[in-house]
Order: structure tokens, then C-alpha cells, then sequence
């Protein structure tokens, strides 16, 4: 039975490098006595300190000319210059109007695509009454690099029935609109059964156009208008909590990582221009197995995921980005995610056949890893126990003499 809330107090980090086996094992295995038998092809990613002094970080946005803007659940964003130094004037504090127990916070944070020009960006937090508000702010006239605490428009509330699963990922996609997520509203097992109601907007991804009429209007090709079971702003149903979403820069495609109950966790995805309209299962199923089916559908109405990981290996999934930067082409194409609690990161590589398969993995010490980040050149940051580290990575041989042992290949 899983109870442990996805916010946990940060711990302490040490050294952080993270050793990826880049699914090149015939050059070296392990024999039955568990030793090496030849080198092992290897890509050791490092994670180099950028900035640090925060919280439990929930969002990294970048601007036009790199800074970087950092949220935490406390309700306060800072800019980082593009040097690591951060500015000690807060961008904004909104810590006077969120909750402050459990996931009652700030838990997700996206500028404009036109932030340069327009100002706004976008906020999800909850409320000491456990309201959800989906905001739009703008910074200030005065000085347009301060937010204004006092610009809230109030774009969604929703009522929460407890105060975990409060929030999730929120994302602009290609077609320009905003994709927001809802966990299902906490408790075990789903009780009210949000995941499989349509007519909340918990347990969903909505999608609404931001730039039109106040407070937004639904896109006409959004998959289920007109569907009287289904609001008209639901992208896609059936999740428990899509902590962390994202698109593909290059292609387009849609990553959902999804915190699990208390079996699986899991990752969904939605190749470009699929249209949207698909129900991943929770609480019918968990993974690909079933779990509370009473008044559930046929299984071919659902979809399922494309990579699941067991409750043994993994807390609390932590979705990433799928790497398109320059620096590392060792890592192109690999969607990056990581497990809160163990600090474990993986790289998830679709295949030719269009399957997806672990290409690699490693671990960063210390754990509490809560968000990625992705700059305008598609090189990728993490965020781990309050601070803010870039990735980078080399192609490194390892002989048996010199490889870091592990009790077996954890892929």
C-alpha cells in the first residue's frame, strides 16, 4: 500500500555522477560468479552544479536570453542569471495564498511561449481550502522583471478532496495551448473514482487556448466535444497523477509519466498528431495489469503504457524530457526520467519496430530528484534536493578493473 506523499523534505546531496550503460552489453557481461568478463561500453553522465538555495523545485523555465526561472512549492520564483548566480530579489512570492500541508502547493510553473513580449506565465497551486487554481500572471509594468502579485486571473479552480494529488504537469504544446494535468484527488484506490469520470477534470489532461477570450476557450478539434460523458477540455482521462508531462521538441510526441499506486508506475505516450482522446486505465488498471474493474469498459477501449516499472525499484516516477540538444549525441532521442526517492535516472529509446526500451540508466546520489529542465538549445538540468545541476556526458570503456559494481544490470 503506497501512503507516502510525492513531496518529501529534500536530503542532503553528495557527489553526483551518474553512470548510464548505454544497452551495448556484448562487449561485457557478468558470468555466473557475477564478475566481468571484458570492457563494458559505457556513457558516464555527470551532473555539474548550476545553482542552488531552494526548496522541493517544481518548475525550470528559461527565457529568451538564459536566465532561469526557478519555482518552488513554497510559492516563491527566482531567476538565476545565466552565470549560476541567483538574483536575490524574489521574481514573486505567493506563499500567502497556498496551502501548506502535503501537496497542497505550488506544484507546477510554465512561462509563455511570448513571455519576452507579453509578460504572462503560468502558475498551479492549492489553496489552504483545497482549491486547485489553474492562474495567469504578468509582471509588472513598472519593472518588467518582477512578476505582479497582484495580476492573478483566476483561469480554473477546482475542488480537491484531500490534499494530496492536488497538481500536476502543465506544459505549452506545439499547437501552441496549454496542457495541464489533475491527479485524481488522493485517497486510496481512487475512491470517488475520478480517473474514470469524465466529467471531472481530476484525474485528466485538459487542453485550452489561453490567448482568446478570458479565461479560455476549448479548441474545436479537442477529442471528446460533443461527447456528453466527457468535458469538452479533456485531452486525456484515466491517470492517477501525471506529475510531469512534456512534448518531444523535434517531433512533437507526448510523454506522460504517471505516479503510481501501489504496484506500478508508468509512462504513457502519444505519437504527434494522434488527436488525443485516449483513457490510460487508472483505476481499471494499474500498468498493464487489472486492479478495480466493477463498471469498467472493454479492455481494448484503454490504452496502455509503454514502459511500466515496478513499486521494488521505484517510488514515485519523475518524467523528464526526451533529449534533442547538440552536446551529447550519445543521448539523442532518450526521453529522461528519474525515481523521486532512489535518484535513480533512466533513458527511455524508441526502437525501429516503435517499441521502447531502457538504454540507459544510473543513479544520483542523494535521491529527492523533483523536476527536469530544458534550455532553448535542448540541453537538459535536473533538479535534486534543492538544487539545480546541468547534465552533461562522455563515452567512457570500463574494464573490470574499474567498474563500479552492482549486484546486477538494473535496465
Amino acid at each position: 500500500m503506497k501512503t507516502t506523499s510525492l513531496l518529501k523534505p529534500p536530503a542532503k546531496s553528495g557527489l553526483i555522477v551518474l553512470l548510464i550503460l548505454f544497452a551495448n552489453f556484448n562487449s561485457g557481461f557478468r558470468n555466473e560468479a557475477g564478475r566481468i568478463t571484458g570492457d563494458i561500453e559505457t556513457v558516464a553522465i555527470h551532473f555539474d552544479l548550476f545553482a542552488s538555495g531552494f526548496s522541493f523545485i517544481t518548475g525550470l523555465e528559461f527565457t529568451d536570453d538564459g536566465r532561469l526561472f526557478v519555482a518552488d512549492v513554497t510559492g516563491k520564483i527566482r531567476i538565476v542569471e545565466t552565470d549560476g548566480t541567483v538574483n536575490p530579489t524574489l521574481f514573486i512570492d505567493l506563499g500567502d495564498r497556498i496551502g501548506s500541508t502535503g501537496e497542497q502547493a505550488l506544484s507546477s510553473f510554465v512561462l509563455h511561449p511570448q513571455f519576452e513580449t507579453n509578460g504572462a506565465f503560468f502558475v498551479n497551486y492549492t489553496t489552504p481550502q483545497n482549491v486547485t487554481h489553474l492562474s495567469r500572471f504578468h509582471t509588472m509594468t513598472t519593472d518588467p522583471g518582477q512578476g505582479d502579485p497582484n495580476s492573478e486571473e483566476i483561469i480554473l479552480a477546482i475542488v480537491q478532496p484531500t490534499d494530496i494529488h492536488n497538481g500536476a504537469g502543465m506544459v505549452f504544446g506545439p499547437d501552441g495551448y496549454l496542457y495541464f494535468g489533475m491527479g485524481d484527488g488522493g485517497g486510496f484506490d481512487d475512491p470517488d473514482n475520478n480517473g474514470q469520470n469524465g466529467n471531472s477534470y481530476l484525474g485528466a489532461i485538459m487542453r485550452v487556448d489561453v490567448d482568446g477570450v478570458f479565461p479560455y476557450q476549448i479548441p474545436p478539434d479537442n477529442p471528446f466535444i460533443g461527447n456528453p460523458d466527457v468535458l469538452d477540455e479533456i485531452w486525456a482521462m484515466g491517470l492517477r497523477n501525471p506529475w510531469r508531462i512534456s512534448f518531444d521538441s523535434a517531433t512533437g510526441d507526448f510523454y506522460i509519466a504517471d505516479v503510481g499506486e501501489a504496484l506500478w508506475e508508468e509512462i504513457n505516450y502519444e505519437p504527434a498528431g494522434s488527436g488525443g482522446g485516449f483513457n490510460y486505465g487508472w483505476r481499471c488498471y494499474q500498468g498493464y495489469e487489472s486492479y478495480i474493474t466493477e463498471g469498467c469498459g472493454p479492455e481494448e477501449t484503454f490504452t496502455f503504457p509503454v514502459y511500466v516499472r515496478t513499486h521494488n525499484t521505484m517510488c514515485a516516477i519523475i518524467g523528464g524530457y526526451v533529449y534533442r540538444g547538440t552536446q551529447y549525441p550519445i543521448l539523442e532521442g532518450q526521453y529522461l526520467f528519474a525515481d523521486l526517492c532512489s535518484g535513480r535516472v533512466r533513458g527511455l529509446l524508441q526502437q525501429p519496430d516503435g517499441s521502447f526500451a531502457v538504454a540507459s540508466t544510473g543513479k544520483i546520489s542523494g535521491g529527492n530528484v523533483t523536476t527536469f529542465g530544458q534550455d532553448l538549445d535542448g540541453e537538459l538540468l535536473i533538479a535534486s534536493a534543492g538544487k539545480v545541476y546541468r547534465i552533461s556526458a562522455e563515452a567512457v570503456t570500463l574494464t573490470p578493473q574499474s567498474y563500479l559494481p552492482l549486484t546486477r544490470f538494473d535496465n
